[in-house]
């Protein structure tokens, strides 16, 4: 019966990594034709830029959705595996007239609080135009937002994933032109570009069978039903806010100190470290949460969902994070410029970290699969904290390099700090298996970094091989139990 269990979650997990994973690829390909563009074309001025606009944006987006992205899904998931086809669509039809008036009200707040962003963070009122304009992507995001929850939620993964890929090749198409006439001045309608396409797919691949003109729900209904998962939501934007200003106020504070091509260096450098991992992430945890969330009340089915969850993300990430490192100068190169190599010694140090992370990612979205707010408030409070200081701590002491080391350390302690909840608030375990992987995972990390380091290139290249076959060895394995 485990056995049984465990091939066909793993056989979910494939299968939802085959349809998003070239969809991610191709989002990676036009994001490095992007960068590449900017960093050739603006230069790291230009990868600032975008690092401080898209901070405030994001924080501004993910404060005035009250959480509605994440905990619609949980809702929907849950009606979906009841088999409520009327509530479904009544809780569809409650999202989204949350999410427009949400996003109105977002978009109104932005065109008012453009000067005091741009002083904020510019230092200036150079940049009020700036922040004007992008009141319109708030309020697109906020329609994309809205119908991926939907989409998520009922499981339509195919057009969840029509999106995207839609969306970032529309999106690189408009902004070329723009970078190039533009060049500096490109950064905002770039941005626009992006998020309009995006907000036209997601309206025109939205889930069809639940329209709202099938539901007939007065106000007070509205406002009663989603307050119901607002409640959860509510605690969920306060710890995207937290973890938002946290990269808001950090990257402000690094114009400040040592200037926009400082922050174009670090974001350039956080944006490769992440992306990588994202390819496996996003594919992953697409289909990961709105399944956790429809056995959480199980915790034989709950540890058996996330130790396999962890396996496939360390099986998988631990070859890509060895041949990245491997080829991490080439990298660079290709996506920035060698003007872009100081960043080398912090991806090095952070990719440690995204051991950790893939980890604490599986661990935690069981808090919010619960519904325990207060509880993922202070996990994500906790972890704010942390990373704040090691941050400012890490860069005053050893520069961009330090960085990376904190970026490592930050998610050491989020996945202690999790682990406390999860082991001991919930009672859960992991199977065995996977402390095994979790330790040759960091294993093969650090030994990647530090031959790499010393300059030993010909031991790096041996741990890569390693790494990948064992990875397919350890997936065909999974695949035949």
């Amino acid at each position: 019966m485990l056995t049984k269990g465990r091939n066909t979650i793993t056989k979910q997990i494939v299968k939802a990594m085959g349809v998003f994973g070239g969809v991610q690829v191709l989002s990676v390909l036009c994001s490095i034709v992007r960068t590449k563009l900017v960093a050739v074309w603006i230069g790291p001025v230009g990868i600032g830029l975008f690092g401080l606009y898209n901070s405030a944006t994001d924080m501004i987006n993910n404060l005035s959705n009250l959480g509605i992205r994440s905990s619609s899904v949980r809702d929907i998931s849950i009606e979906v595996e009841r088999g409520s086809r009327q509530r479904i669509a009544e809780i569809i039809a409650v999202v989204r007239r949350w999410t427009w008036a949400l996003g109105i009200a977002a978009a109104f707040i932005t065109l008012v609080a453009s000067p005091l962003l741009s002083r904020l963070t510019f230092g200036d009122s150079d940049h009020t135009l700036g922040f004007i304009a992008l009141s319109a992507a708030v309020m697109f995001n906020a329609l994309i937002n809205c119908e991926q929850s939907i989409l998520q939620g009922t499981r339509r993964l195919r057009q969840l994933a029509q999106i995207g890929l839609c969306s970032v090749v529309a999106g690189l198409a408009v902004s070329v032109p723009l970078f190039y006439f533009l060049r500096e001045h490109s950064i905002v309608p770039s941005i626009i570009a992006y998020t309009a396409a995006g907000a036209f797919f997601a309206w025109h691949f939205r889930n069809r069978e639940y329209r709202n003109d099938t539901v007939s729900l007065p106000l007070r209904s509205v406002v009663a039903q989603g307050a119901g998962f607002v409640r959860l939501g509510v605690f969920m934007t306060l710890s995207t806010f937290l973890s938002l200003l946290v990269s808001y106020i950090f990257i402000a504070y690094l114009n400040h100190k040592s200037g926009t091509a400082e922050v174009g260096y670090y974001q350039a450098g956080h944006t490769l470290v992440n992306r990588y991992a994202a390819l496996i992430f996003t594919a992953i945890g697409t289909e990961y949460y709105p399944r956790l969330a429809q056995v959480c009340h199980s915790r034989w089915r709950t540890r058996l969902y996330v130790s396999q969850e962890i396996n496939i993300a360390l099986t998988v990430l631990v070859p890509v994070i060895t041949l990245f490192l491997l080829l991490r100068q080439v990298v660079v190169n290709l996506l920035y410029s060698s003007d872009f190599h100081a960043i080398i010694p912090f991806i090095s140090y952070a990719s440690v970290g995204i051991v950790f992370q893939a980890i604490s990612w599986c661990i935690a979205y069981v808090i919010i699969a619960k519904g325990k707010g207060t509880t993922y408030l202070v996990t994500e409070s906790l972890s704010c904290a942390c990373g704040l200081l090691l941050n400012i701590t890490f860069y005053n002491y050893a520069g961009l390099e330090g960085l990376g080391v904190s970026y490592a350390v930050w998610y050491i302690l989020y996945t202690v700090i999790v682990g406390v909840v999860y082991f001991g608030r919930f009672g859960m375990t992991l199977h065995r298996s996977t402390a095994a992987m979790a330790v040759y995972a960091v294993a093969m990390a650090v030994a990647s970094v530090a031959a790499m380091q010393a300059g030993l290139a010909w031991i790096a290249a041996a741990i890569a091989a390693t790494a990948i076959v064992v990875g397919i060895a350890t997936l065909r394995r999974l695949l035949r139990r």
